[in-house]
């Protein structure tokens, strides 16, 4: 079986929960929970724009695993949320290597205000995506191409699937280990994290 690469970006005042809620999920998942034939189906590792440390909310500093340039090619990305995208919208760099990275991905995933970068490189341009409810209004003024909804913890719209605020995305995390490795997989996963959900 094929093991899937998840790429999670950080940068300074990334929400902790956006990035450390789906890491978790995908890092613990396993098919074949305690037998011999027991395997990890995701990779994941963390990247940054040039890689290092950065500082999310509240102070964590994390050691991110590479930078643009050295990242490997990934199946899975993850855009998480914060005061940081505020920033992070104008950075073209950013915006260009999300861009790129679309081209090569299976799934391009966002958590929160995550959803405000992949607007700002036009992927979402025609699509229905979501956000934190504190900025469904933003997002509707400021890309008004956006279909935006609101009251629901994720949006799937094929090849890329966004959420809501902060924990939701550990929501869309278990969708997307639900959609690609099936409800038994995704059930042992949040047993094992003990954490309730139920799947369409």
């Amino acid at each position: 079986m094929k093991i899937r690469t998840v790429g999670i970006f950080l940068f300074d005042d990334v929400e902790v929960l956006d990035f450390a809620g789906p890491f978790e999920v995908f890092a613990v998942t396993v098919i074949n929970r305690f037998a011999p034939d027991e395997f990890a189906p995701f990779d994941v590792t963390t990247v940054s724009e040039h890689g290092g440390m950065i500082t999310a909310r509240n102070g964590l500093k994390v050691m991110t695993d590479h930078s643009f340039q050295t990242a490997p090619d990934y199946d899975i990305l993850v855009i998480p949320g914060g005061m940081g995208t505020r920033r992070e919208v104008h950075n073209l760099n950013v915006i260009k290597w999300i861009q790129e990275r679309m081209e090569q991905v299976e799934l391009m995933t966002s958590v929160c205000t995550g959803s405000f970068l992949l607007a700002e490189a036009a992927l979402l341009d025609g699509k229905s995506a979501t956000t934190h409810w504190a900025s469904i209004n933003r997002m509707r003024e400021t890309y008004p191409s956006v279909a935006v909804q609101e009251n629901i913890k994720f949006v799937d719209a094929g090849s890329i699937i966004s959420s809501a605020g902060i924990s939701a995305g550990i929501h869309m995390a278990f969708h997307v280990v639900h959609r690609l490795l099936g409800q038994e997989v995704a059930q042992g996963t949040a047993k094992d994290m003990e954490y309730d959900i139920t799947f369409d």
